[in-house]
């Protein structure tokens, strides 16, 4: 009796990708931090070569549920560790910088890009500032010679870190709400009452989660048994769905807010749970953010990305040589730093994973433009990648030699 061909599942291709670019990623990761292009951007052209606008192996339906669904997954994890890498000493001491950065420079950033988007093409007001929202935020990870390379002033590091994972969760309010309003069917919506009660509430949700996280686990001991660093990190990811969770309950606030939020509250009460979870769940977190550049590039093709010609272009090349410098300028006027430092955070503002995660749920939602939106904003990120991947090196080595020059003058003088 003939044997019927076995199907393959959607899940059983996607997992045996994703298992053999894992295994691809390990082996040429040192090749990759060598070269101009990031693992993380290894990832995403992978997933364009094999989605939609290459060998079509993997195929997604934005809408299916599968892709928000991960994109809220790996915003969940990737700001709840940033969370806990913010400093107790660092928070009180330097955070005039990267509060002007948020409170200045993420809105004129997004303010000046929808200006743009509405000037070159023919999306309307709302439109254009849900473009603009996407591409506000900042992604250091994808500049790991600057975020990383102690050379670099403290202070520096520090700013371009709070600010990445402070701007993600401050940039979705305004996201959700564009989708919102612009969502087919969309019943009446309130502006101010919305983001009102979304930061609010997952600001103080999140506060109260960390805080009671941080007394709930002892110390050293539990029930008679020492506790492991193993324990401390899995309790650590479950306090982050947890604040989630507690936050978007009613009376509905922001749930990424609130990861982030109890994460530095937990990080700054509790440094062991802090240190065991560095040091044990990176990668989980690594994982979830290569899925979400896997699925990312794979809803990709050439069409789409160059759907609105030269203006898509041009608003990739204004939101990342004009907007981000100009609002960081702007927000950084009457301080202490030099105009090397303002020019080197202005330009170190690379768009990744969290606009990524931003646009697939852009793309998950019946909005109106939602597929010429987040092809606007995936080539931004394209373009982003490959220009901060071929400067940050070399950024970072000149950043360092200029601040230990300034030192060994003041220690000559």
């Amino acid at each position: 009796m003939p044997q019927l061909p076995i199907a393959v599942s959607d899940f059983d291709r996607v997992t045996a990708v994703l298992g053999v670019l894992l295994v691809l990623g390990a082996l040429v990761a040192g090749l990759a931090r060598r070269s101009f292009l990031s693992l993380a951007a290894l990832f995403v052209l992978g997933g364009f070569a094999l989605g939609e606008g290459g060998a079509k192996v993997l195929s997604f339906n934005a809408r299916s549920g599968f892709v928000g669904a991960l994109a809220l997954t790996a915003l969940i994890v990737i700001l709840f560790r940033d969370g806990l890498s913010v400093e107790a000493e660092m928070l009180q001491r330097a955070w005039h910088l990267p509060f002007r950065k948020l409170v200045l420079a993420m809105p004129v950033t997004g303010a000046l890009v929808a200006c743009v988007t509405k000037l070159v093409t023919d999306l309307t007001w709302t439109e254009s500032f849900l473009v603009g929202a996407l591409l506000s935020p900042t992604d250091p990870v994808l500049s790991a010679s600057v975020v990383t390379n102690p050379r670099v002033p403290r202070i520096i590091r520090h700013s371009l870190n709070l600010e990445s994972g402070l701007n993600d969760g401050l940039a979705l309010p305004a996201v959700l709400a564009f989708v919102a309003a612009l969502k087919i069917g969309g019943g009446h919506f309130v502006w101010w009452r919305f983001v009102l009660q979304d930061v609010s509430i997952g600001l103080g949700t999140g506060v109260l989660v960390g805080f009671v996280a941080a007394r709930l686990m002892p110390l050293q001991r539990a029930l008679g048994v020492e506790i492991s660093p193993h324990q401390k990190s899995l309790y650590a990811l479950g306090v982050a769905f947890a604040a989630y969770g507690a936050a978007v309950a009613p009376p509905h606030g922001n749930g990424l807010i609130g990861a982030f939020v109890a994460a530095i509250t937990l990080g700054i009460l509790r440094p062991d749970i802090r240190a065991a979870f560095e040091s044990r769940a990176e990668d989980i977190v690594e994982i979830v953010k290569l899925g979400v550049f896997v699925v990312f590039g794979a809803l990709l093709t050439f069409g789409g990305l160059f759907q609105d010609g030269v203006a898509a272009l041009g608003i990739a090349v204004f939101t990342l040589v004009v907007a981000r410098p100009v609002g960081v300028f702007a927000a950084l006027a009457g301080t202490r730093t030099d105009l090397a430092t303002r020019a080197f955070m202005s330009w170190f503002g690379p768009k990744g994973v969290s606009t990524m995660t931003f646009a697939l749920l852009v793309l998950a939602e019946p909005v109106r433009a939602g597929t010429r939106v987040f092809n606007i904003a995936a080539l931004t990120v394209l373009i982003s990648i490959i220009a901060h991947g071929v400067t940050d090196t070399a950024g970072a080595e000149w950043m360092a030699r200029r601040a230990e020059g300034a030192s060994a003058d003041a220690g000559a003088g």
